[in-house]
Order: structure tokens, then sequence, then C-alpha cells
């Protein structure tokens, strides 16, 4: 079903935007307005902080108290920085009682990638995204911009497509996002006010209209419709109901995360990348490595990142304060508890995974599969990175071990070496490269791996380095080649080194 709305109206958003932006109502006119603290406590949902900051008369003033802080002002007031009647037909504003008008809606400052001055649009009190306790429990409720979908849009390969899908697109961020590098963006969302919620994030930040589709995962999109980009922030809560649309998937256990991986290989174009966020269930008995691979679709390349595992008393209670349980009555709470815990134990769950999932959609005869576990810190944004994984994986595929002797390579950005091993002792026990870029990967090499690396610059082939290093270290040089290549594969596969073209 394709959602059409008469409320969307964009010249509308184009006045509301245009007064945003001469009452420097940004995000970096928010930072200098509040401050770092209270401007970080705004993103915690504490509004104590901005409150004090902002009992100036300036026009930013009021229109952080009015869309962010969801306080009720003078009418008066805001008719003398925004177009008030235009905005309370359109449902920006509303009548607060006497005299006073208050927000509709909580509109918060976002800053692009390039520097762009967008807004999120999201329903009150909803502004904070994620497991944090949004302090409301209305089924069908639009969240703004939280953790993980900032994430999502970190990770997200941005390079210039014909054609975009956002599944599930809540306040409209990913669709935001794809706005700026696809020609054509669908965004689909069993909620319809989020699709609403998604025209009028859109709208005020100046970005062309989506095409708005109401129905679950791929109902929406027809049978014959492929897509360049695939990006997903879905429902993917592991619980014994759907209480919250934006949150709960209605689905048991992982099936729905499974689900939209399943389905989404024969969406993608040739050469197309489908990016989500997912939880997972670690079933007992079971790897949870090869559970994810069974997900992957025929044709095409994965990558599966597990960033955090929680046991399943863990992600109960994080789930429960999210919905404010932790604040209800004390039985209801250790109920809804019981529920969570005889879900997982029917299931025989004892954990539950948190990550990324990307597919690549490619015409290689031995698709590659990778599924691990990372719970470092990386460096976002990590597009670039990640398309560089797939770029690497093709090259690979592409060069035999006598190929890889024969090419040339460079070491990668910002890679150092680290040597580890007793104070005093002539040689190191080991040796590590590690990345400041990127994922931020370590990995042990031996002392060839190592001065082969060192090495590396582009200039000479990697069977002519091989030689030199046998030379000087008086080992058999076929031997050597023989043995290296597996090392080489390894460091080229996780960006150590790159391959000169």
């Amino acid at each position: 079903m394709r959602y059409r709305t008469s409320s969307d109206r964009p010249d509308v958003a184009a006045r509301l935007r245009d007064a945003l932006l001469g009452a420097s109502f940004t995000a970096d006119g928010l930072l200098e307005l509040l401050g770092a603290p209270a401007y970080a406590a705004l993103a915690r949902s504490e509004t104590v902080p901005a409150l004090r900051a902002t009992r100036g008369d300036t026009p930013l003033d009021l229109l952080v108290r009015l869309f962010l802080l969801q306080q009720p002002v003078p009418h008066a007031r805001v008719a003398a920085v925004l177009p008030v009647e235009a905005c309370l037909e359109s449902g920006w504003l509303t009548r607060a009682g006497g005299d006073e008008l208050a927000a509709a809606v909580d509109v918060r400052p976002y800053g692009g990638p390039g520097g762009e001055d967008w807004f999120i649009v999201s329903d009150l009190g909803c502004a904070v995204g994620g497991a944090g306790g949004i302090g409301r429990r209305d089924e069908g409720v639009v969240l703004g911009v939280g953790g993980a979908s900032t994430t999502l849009a970190g990770i997200t390969v941005r390079t210039p497509v014909a054609a975009a899908l956002d599944l599930g697109t809540g306040s409209g961020i990913q669709a935001l996002h794809a706005a700026q590098h696809a020609t054509r963006v669908t965004a689909t969302d069993l909620n319809p006010r989020a699709l609403h919620i998604t025209a009028l994030t859109l709208a005020l930040s100046g970005t062309p209209a989506a095409d708005l589709r109401e129905g679950s995962l791929f109902e929406p999109v027809r049978d014959d419709e492929k897509y360049d980009l695939i990006v997903s922030n879905p429902p993917f809560v592991i619980s014994p109901g759907a209480r919250l649309t934006y949150r709960d998937g209605g689905m048991g256990g992982d099936d729905l995360c499974r689900t939209l991986v399943q389905e989404a290989g024969e969406r993608l174009s040739e050469g197309g990348f489908a990016q989500f966020l997912a939880n997972w269930q670690h079933v007992e008995g079971e790897d949870w490595q090869e559970r994810l691979r069974s997900w992957v679709p025929r044709g095409c390349d994965a990558w599966v990142v597990q960033r955090e595992v929680q046991d399943v008393n863990q992600y109960a209670e994080l789930w429960l304060r999210d919905a404010g349980d932790h604040r209800e009555d004390v039985a209801d709470y250790q109920a809804r508890y019981d529920a969570w815990l005889d879900e997982f134990e029917a299931r025989k769950v004892k954990a539950v995974g948190f990550g990324w999932i990307t597919l690549r959609r490619t015409g290689a005869a031995v698709p590659s599969v990778t599924a691990e576990e990372w719970p470092h810190p990386v460096e976002q944004p990590l597009g670039d990175a990640i398309r560089a994984h797939f770029d690497r994986l093709d090259y690979l595929r592409d060069h035999d071990d006598a190929a890889l002797l024969e090419a040339h390579f460079r070491l990668g950005a910002e890679v150092v070496q680290e040597q580890v091993g007793l104070p005093g002792a002539e040689d190191p026990e080991h040796v590590v490269l590690r990345q400041n870029r990127g994922m931020r990967r370590a990995t042990r090499v031996d002392t060839v791996g190592a001065g082969f690396a060192g090495v590396c610059d582009g200039t000479m082939s990697a069977g002519r380095i091989l030689d030199a290093i046998a030379q000087l270290i008086g080992e058999d040089p076929v031997l050597l080649r023989d043995r290296t290549p597996t090392q080489i594969r390894l460091l080229v596969e996780q960006g150590f080194l790159e391959p000169v073209r």
C-alpha cells in the first residue's frame, strides 16, 4: 500500500525550515546556546540543564523550549518567529489552552555528514531512540535518533546508486541519508504514523520526498523491483509479544531478522548492498556463527559482525526498562520479566547477540560468508571500510597464490607494529600489527610477516620481497614462497595490506 497524506504540505515545511535556520536552530546553534554538558544531557533525555540554559528571550531560546523541551509558549512570542497559522493548520503546532501554543511533534536538529542542517521529527517524548526508557507506552509511537540509527547510518556504504530502500523507516533517518546518494528512495513501514513522520523529516530537512509505502518487511515491494542499496534498523527485539511496534517485530524469536536477511537477496541488484542491524539467539547446542551463516541467501557475500552479547536476564531487563515497566507495579514487572524468561527457556536460548549484517549480491561461483565477533572500538563512519572489505574479497578470489606473489601491495593507512616480550629480551615473543583506522584490528604475525608488511610500498612484487627476506634469514626462497601466501591473504583480507591495482 502506497502512503499518501494531505497534511504534509511542503510549502509550510519550507517556511518552517527557513524560520528555524534563521534563528540558528541547528546542531551547532544548540551547542553554542546550551553548552556541551546541557547538550549532552539532552541526548540522554534529561531536560533540566537545557531548561536552565534557555531562560532568555531570544528566538532560539523559544524554539528550544517549544520543540525540544515541549514547553508551552505564549502565542505572541511564537508568532514573532514562526508562521503560526500555517503551522497550526498543518499540525506542527497545537493550542495548549489560554493564549499558549505547544509543539505537536518533537523537532530535533541533526547535522548531516557533509555539514547539512537536517531535522529529525518524532513523537513527543520520543526524540532519543533506543533502550533508554522513552516514557510513552503507545503501541505505534515513532522514535527519533538513537544509537542504533546512527550506527546503521555510519556503517552504510555511501556510493551513488539508482535506487535505495529503507525498510522500516521509523522517523526517516536512513531515508534522509540515502537521499544524498540515491536517485530514488523508497521507504516502508508497517506503522502509518511512521510514514507520516518520515514525510515531515524529509520535507523539513529540505530533501526530496521519498516513495512511502505501508506494509511489513518486503510486502510493499513488487517482485520485479530491484535495489542497489537496502538498509533496515528493524524491530529486532526478541520478546514474548508485540507490545511496541517500533521494537517488537511480532515474530517468534529472531525469525523477523532471519526473514529480513533471507528475503533481501532477491531484491538486490547485482553488486548491491543490504545492511541491517539485528539481534540473534544463542541457542544451547548451536554455534551462533553457523546459525547466522544459514540465514545468508544464495548468491550473496556476507559479513556478520557481532558487537555485543547479553545473557537472557540482562536482555530482558534492558527492554523492560525501555518500555518503562520498571516504573510500574512490582508484581506486573516481575510477571513480565518471568514471561521473557519463559520464552527464552522454551527456545533453549542462553544469550542474545547484537550486531551488523551486510550482504552484497555477487556473481561469484562460491560466495564468501564471514561471521565474527568484534566487541572492540571502531572508527565511524565505516561505510568505506565495509565497501573495501568486499572489494578485497573480489581481489582474493581472482588471484591464486601464484598471482598473489606477482602482485604489488602497500601497507594500509595508519598501521603500526608492536613488539611484545620481556624487558631486555633480544627477540620479542610475538609481533602485532595494529590498525588505527576503520575496524581497528590487531593481528599477530611472525617475523617474516612483519618484515614483509614493513617493506610493502607498492614498488616490488610480493615474490621479490620474499626472495629478499629468504636471503636475509638464510631460508630456502622456494619454501618461503610456498608457506607465506596464506599469511598474505589474511593481511589483505583484514585490510593491513592493500593491493596496488
